[in-house]
């Protein structure tokens, strides 16, 4: 165990030190933590149930926290008025998603409820910046199109998860005669959670804003009391019978808009011990769900999978761009860049505990067969695709 640990910090500290020459190749963070985390299981050096004990906790300490920084980060009037890109790709091309991924992935899951085909797109719709960081933090590519994806995939996860929610509540029905009434279980969970995440974020915004005017704090402590907000707005919304991540998402969105998106905290807390969590994370996967997942790959799930990735995605950016000014090698190019991440993951362990056994299993090894194979995918060419991109652009 001790060893194991060892080999943990380790690697982190490590990777630290090269990082930044590690980012012009094609190792990203995602692929090097889950090589490594399948290494480690398969010298079990650390054990199965703390391992699983750890994912969990990882994963939803991860999921509030960064679905709450995402939120707060954003410029909800900018993105409504100057940045025309990511808000379609939001408004049209993640219900797209949804929709095309439903109708591609009911011939390659026979005997499934459609409802449960439609909780799989859901959950593999949402994108994950962190898997393409060589596009998004690449100064080579124009300023509009980093910032575009960064925008989108920022917000995706936490507008997607209502979707999940629904659509797991309505496969727990369809499936359990023992199930909780769907519509009034869902209604709770989309209303009262996005109502308590509204109140403690505004309250909190406020709060901080006077006591930074009458210099009562200090940066220091404005991160201290961001990230209790987080959990104070996932931990309020789960006492009233709200959905906690969804209250964690809204409160970073009205928090964000309160302080004039948020303070210097949120900004280096994303770059530091944000993505410490993220590394973390896809190690733990890499460690406990990986390796069963890739023993658990079938042709079907591979080929369904590689449509999510190479027709369902970009057909829904095409889609939801026309009659912008987006070029289509533009189209393309946010199209191929939706890389399936941590909030896929996190949203199929957050279900699969609320339907049945027998459609919870294939949909979970579906969901992190689709993580690892698109942080190898995206990882590998984005730095590539990102020079062929900057090069086409530049030569215009």
């Amino acid at each position: 165990m001790a060893l194991g640990l060892l080999a943990v910090t380790l690697l982190v500290i490590v990777y630290a030190t090269v990082a930044k020459r590690l980012s012009t190749t094609i190792i990203t963070a995602p692929i090097l933590f889950i090589g490594a985390g399948v290494l480690l299981s398969r010298e079990a050096m650390i054990p199965d149930e703390i391992a699983e004990r750890a994912l969990h906790l990882a994963a939803e300490i991860t999921l509030v926290v960064l679905l709450f920084i995402d939120a707060a980060q954003t410029d909800l009037k900018a993105l409504v008025k100057h940045h025309t890109w990511p808000a379609r790709m939001l408004i049209i091309g993640l219900p797209l998603s949804v929709g095309l991924g439903t109708l591609a992935a009911y011939p390659f899951l026979p005997g499934w409820p459609l409802v449960a085909v439609a909780l799989l797109a859901a959950i593999l719709a949402p994108t994950d910046a962190a898997l393409g960081q060589a596009v998004v933090t690449n100064p080579i590519v124009p300023e509009r199109e980093r910032r575009s994806l960064t925008v989108e995939s920022g917000l995706n996860d936490g507008l997607a998860l209502p979707l999940v929610l629904l659509f797991a509540c309505w496969t727990a029905h369809a499936t359990s005669d023992a199930a909780p009434n769907w519509l009034l279980f869902a209604a709770k969970q989309v209303i009262l959670g996005p109502a308590v995440g509204a109140l403690v974020g505004w309250a909190g915004g406020r709060l901080l804003r006077v006591a930074k005017r009458a210099d009562w704090t200090n940066e220091s402590f404005e991160g201290v009391a961001t990230l209790a907000l987080a959990g104070s707005a996932y931990l309020a919304a789960d006492l009233v019978g709200g959905n906690g991540f969804i209250s964690a998402f809204v409160a970073g969105l009205l928090f964000g808009r309160v302080t004039d998106t948020a303070c210097k905290f949120i900004f280096e807390f994303t770059e530091t011990e944000g993505q410490l969590l993220s590394w973390v994370t896809f190690l733990l996967l890499g460690l406990t769900l990986v390796p069963q997942a890739i023993a658990a790959l079938t042709l079907p799930a591979l080929a369904l999978i590689l449509v999510s990735l190479l027709v369902v995605r970009p057909l829904a950016i095409w889609i939801s761009l026309i009659g912008t000014d987006a070029a289509p090698r533009t189209r393309l190019f946010f199209g191929w860049f939706g890389p399936r991440g941590l909030a896929t993951a996190l949203f199929a362990l957050l279900v699969v505990p609320q339907i049945d056994h027998e459609l919870a299993h294939p949909l979970l090894m579906l969901a992190i067969n689709a993580v690892w194979i698109s942080a190898l995918l995206h990882g590998m060419s984005a730095m590539p695709f990102a020079k062929a991109y900057a090069k086409r652009e530049g030569s215009k």
